[in-house]
Order: C-alpha cells, then structure tokens, then sequence
C-alpha cells in the first residue's frame, strides 16, 4: 500500500475537468484508479478497509465541501480507513448514461461488491438519487441521500419544473426509478428538509419500510454543505456502519445546528419575516450568551424588545 499522505494534502482547487480526472488518477495511484466513464464522468477507485462507501459528487460542488476539492470519500479513508468508490459528474446529470450503467453492470458481474463486508451509498440532490438508484447494484448495501430527487419522468413528477430541461432525458429505463432500486437495500436514510416543498414531495415518494426519513428543517437547498460543516455526515456514515442508527441518534447528531452561526442567521431571518418578536428574543439572547451573534442578533433584539414593549404598553381596546 503506498503513502496516502501525497492523495490527503493534494489541492486539486481550479483544475479543469479532464485535468482533475488526470490528477485524480495519479493520486489513487496502486491502490486503485480515475476512469473516465465517457465525457462527463468519471470513477475513482481506493481501496483500503473492508467498508466501501460510494459516493456520487459533482465535480462544480467539490470546492463547497473541500477546500482542496477532493472528494468526500476521501475524507472517511482519511479518518477511518474505508475504501472509496468514487462516481464523479461533470454538472449535475443525475448520473443517466449508459456508460455509467455499463460500469456498474461490470462491478456486478465481476462480483466486486461481494469483496466488502459493508457497502454504504451516499449522495445529495441529483447525487442522492443516483446513490439510492445505483445502490441496488450491490443488495444488502445501506444508503444515505439529502434531499434526493425520486425520478425527473415528467410522467411522475410532473411537479417538479426546476430541471425542466432533463424531462428529455431517460428516468424509465435502467437504473432508473430511485424508490424501487432501494428494495434491495438493507436500509436507507433519507435527510431532507421539509420547508422546500418540491423536496418534500420527492421524500413522499420514497415511503418505504427500509427508509428512515428525517426532517432537517431550515436547512435549505445548501443542505449539504450545513450537514457536511457541523459534522453530521461523517458521524451518520459512521452509525450506519454499526447499525446505530435510529431517529434518537440522528436528532442528537443534528442538535449540533444550535451551535452553526450561519444556520442560526438562517432561523433569524425566518423568525424575523414571521414577525415571531417572542421567539427573536429568546434566539437572539441565546445567540449572543454563546458568542455566535453579532451586529446582526444584536439589532434583531433591540427591534424585536421595542415592538413587545410598544404592544405591552398599547391601551386596552
């Protein structure tokens, strides 16, 4: 096995696609491999421990949660040791090409997810529905998605108008219908948040004994990147891999929120337009007492303690 320490400290920031696939390549060196899988994807293998995660990134979002843009998987070899199986797009394609099917059917029939104790998908967005439509490449996996969409068919999802422009692609043929691909799965966790609605009525249609749904909610379309920054999807990777987790642990997890300043602006602005001054007050204190607000909690509060003082004062009608 060679040095990992050259693959951790790599920045692969700023670097084209088919350069990052090039570099990638190098970094897996003897341990494994980046292989194009035609001219917008790729696979990146590294194989260390008897748990592989697979993972599906776009390489656009790399940067969000990586400085070094490298991606996720890289992370939890680093940390504890897995291997990484890597399926990397350039954009958001949902992952519907037929050399992606092509790749995965030669993993099936070269029984390479039988080599693993434990297989655990991950994925967010159009990443999470290729996780959980991909996952039933290797039966008995576990899968985690954040805000994952069902399927784009404009037959089912008709609803659903932000990717207007992939209704012309295929969602009804291999792969393709995320729900059912799960039937395999020994379980599934799905995070979402239910204030988007169009995200919650993907969630619906993933109603499935095997399916965990929570809510996260306030979190937003950056999900992700608020999960990924209070350490939540280690840790839930991690649960799932010891068969831990349970809605008490993911709610502990998710408790971490309460100490992120930028989910707290979040809960502020909402509080705010909803005109909850109670609520402002008790959230713009706590905030300060704990060092997380500033200029910003502190103006919410003194508008929020004016207009209750004004209305503690008003006359009786």
């Amino acid at each position: 096995m060679q040095d990992s320490a050259p693959m951790f400290d790599a920045d692969l920031s700023d670097l084209a696609w088919a350069d990052w696939c090039e570099r990638a390549n190098d970094l897996a060196g003897d341990d494994g491999y980046c292989e194009p899988l035609g001219a917008r994807h790729a696979a990146v293998l590294v194989e260390r421990k008897p748990i592989l995660l697979v993972t599906f990134e776009s390489h656009q979002k790399m940067a969000d949660l990586s400085p070094q843009a490298q991606p996720f998987g890289w992370n939890m070899i680093k940390t504890l040791g897995w291997s990484h199986l890597g399926l990397i797009s350039d954009g958001d394609t949902w992952f519907r090409d037929g050399r992606v099917y092509g790749f995965f059917d030669r993993l099936i029939d070269d029984g390479f997810f039988d080599d693993f104790e434990q297989v655990i998908f991950y994925g967010a967005g159009p990443c999470g529905y290729a996780a959980a439509a991909f996952s039933v490449a290797a039966p008995g996996a576990k899968v985690l998605m954040l805000s994952p969409q069902a399927t784009l068919d404009p037959r089912v999802a008709e609803w659903d108008d932000r990717y207007v422009r992939m209704r012309r692609i295929s969602f009804d043929d291999r792969y393709g219908y995320a729900p059912d691909m799960l039937d395999a799965a020994d379980m599934a966790v799905l995070l979402y948040d239910p204030e988007i609605e169009l995200d919650a009525m993907h969630a619906a249609l993933f109603a499935r004994p095997n399916v965990m749904r929570f809510r996260t909610r306030y979190l937003g379309y950056r999900i992700e990147t608020c999960l990924m920054r209070i350490g939540m999807i280690p840790r839930v990777l991690a649960q799932m891999s010891t068969n831990k987790v349970s809605r008490l642990s993911l709610a502990r997890l998710f408790r971490a929120r309460r100490d992120d300043t930028p989910y707290l602006i979040k809960l502020l602005q909402r509080l705010v337009s909803d005109q909850r001054d109670g609520l402002t007050v008790i959230h713009c204190r706590r905030a300060l007492d704990r060092k997380l607000g500033g200029q910003r909690f502190r103006k919410a509060l003194y508008r929020a303690e004016t207009r209750l003082d004004e209305l503690a004062g008003a006359p009786d009608i």
